[in-house]
């Protein structure tokens, strides 16, 4: 579908009808007019072109006090489908997923590292071309390709400015995608995509002031500001991997030192663990630049993982269990600081090494009891999603959605 598509759906009015209709469906053309203060007539237009562009549909199936049962609306979640791809570091992603945030089609590819920005481009079209091809979409019915991307995306022209774990500059994704497949291309970082995806699909009561924080192979956040994703100045706003826990800290992917995700990553967790346990285990790759610091570290023992340590500490080893509570101590005053900041209603943690949250979690919220400023600050709803890695995917679907329903 093209961009000018869209153009239809420039209507004030036209929005807010087809907003209403999306949060609470099944409704009557009566309850829109009324909970709106559109006129009927107005709303029956409205309805009847919505239609027209088969975006809703109706049936007869309202509750009725005597009379006829009243024709009850939906959003006809078929209607159109959009591509969502989370791109790297280690795979790439790719899912066909209708308005509802129905994965009808999902795939994955590998990114062998280290690579170039041609080969990057390469995996990304082969993804594409190959869900195309497996869920027969036609171009008149696909929104467009939403791409969540790590690192610093310039958002107005979909640049990939940098991808550090990539070691990769300024790969010019919208551009080569639109003009291989002739479709809308929006690019995003792949933490805000993870935060809007939450906001769309993740249940959350209230997602109006939310901030969502992935802990994998690096760290990053999306901030949801009165329902809706805040980029900052320079599309920089998110990137708290870099914010500083330790001046004297092991050197990051960054360049600083003692960067968040130099504590917090799956890699981090590993490098720890080893250097406290002095040599025992070697980390699972190299450090951020500190090589020296892991002399100590390194032997013929097997390489140690952030999952292992998850792992040993299930199996009861208290110095791993140690390992992990001290990292939840340190997300715990990294969200504080953030807390304090921006004053979420919630904050949703996701990423791998959130799998070992019952390690992490009550060490986070006692930190956060500890340190905020203020009663309400410190009760902070803290929660792990509940979409896993979809979370990151249906963020990308949801930048064609928020095209679709926001307000023009």
């Amino acid at each position: 579908m093209r961009r000018g598509t869209f153009q239809w759906m420039k209507s004030v009015n036209k929005t807010i009808v087809l907003n209403k209709i999306r949060m609470d469906a099944p409704i009557s053309r009566a309850q829109i007019a009324k909970e709106t203060e559109l006129t009927p007539p107005t709303v029956s237009s409205i309805v009847k072109d919505l239609i027209g562009q088969g975006l809703i549909i109706e049936r007869k199936s309202g509750h009725s006090s005597g009379g006829r049962k009243p024709t009850m609306l939906r959003i006809r979640e078929q209607a159109f489908y959009i591509i969502g791809m989370d791109a790297g570091p280690d795979n790439v992603d790719c899912i066909v997923s209708d308005l509802g945030g129905n994965v009808v089609e999902r795939l994955s590819r590998p990114l062998h590292l280290p690579t170039t920005e041609n080969a990057f481009l390469d995996v990304l079209k082969d993804c594409i071309a190959t869900i195309i091809k497996a869920a027969k979409l036609e171009p008149e019915h696909t929104l467009g390709i939403g791409v969540a991307m790590h690192g610093v995306v310039d958002v107005e022209t979909g640049t990939s400015l940098f991808a550090p774990n990539l070691q990769l500059n300024d790969i010019p994704i919208k551009e080569s995608l639109k003009e291989a497949f002739d479709l809308e291309v929006i690019v995003e970082n792949d933490a805000r995509a993870m935060a809007l995806g939450e906001a769309w699909f993740g249940n959350h009561e209230d997602s109006s002031s939310m901030l969502a924080v992935n802990f994998g192979r690096g760290v990053g956040a999306g901030m949801i500001v009165n329902g809706e994703l805040y980029h900052g100045a320079q599309d920089l706003a998110g990137e708290v991997g870099h914010m500083t826990i330790d001046m004297n800290g092991a050197v990051c992917t960054c360049g600083n030192r003692g960067c968040l995700q130099t504590f917090a990553t799956g890699e981090a967790i590993g490098r720890r663990a080893a250097l406290a346990d002095g040599k025992t285990a070697q980390v699972a790759s190299e450090p951020y630049g500190a090589a020296a610091d892991l002399e100590s570290a390194h032997t013929d023992g097997d390489v140690l993982t952030g999952e292992m340590v998850y792992e040993r500490a299930l199996s009861g080893e208290s110095y791993y269990v140690n390992v992990l509570e001290e990292t939840g101590d340190i997300i715990g005053i990294a969200l504080t600081n953030l807390i304090h900041v921006m004053n979420p209603a919630k904050i949703v943690l996701g990423g791998g090494v959130m799998n070992s949250k019952q390690f992490l979690i009550p060490r986070i919220q006692k930190m956060i009891e500890k340190r905020a400023l203020t009663s309400d600050a410190k009760q902070t709803n803290i929660a792990v999603t509940e979409l896993g890695d979809d979370a990151t995917l249906l963020g990308a679907v949801s930048l064609f959605l928020v095209e679709l329903f926001a307000l023009q």
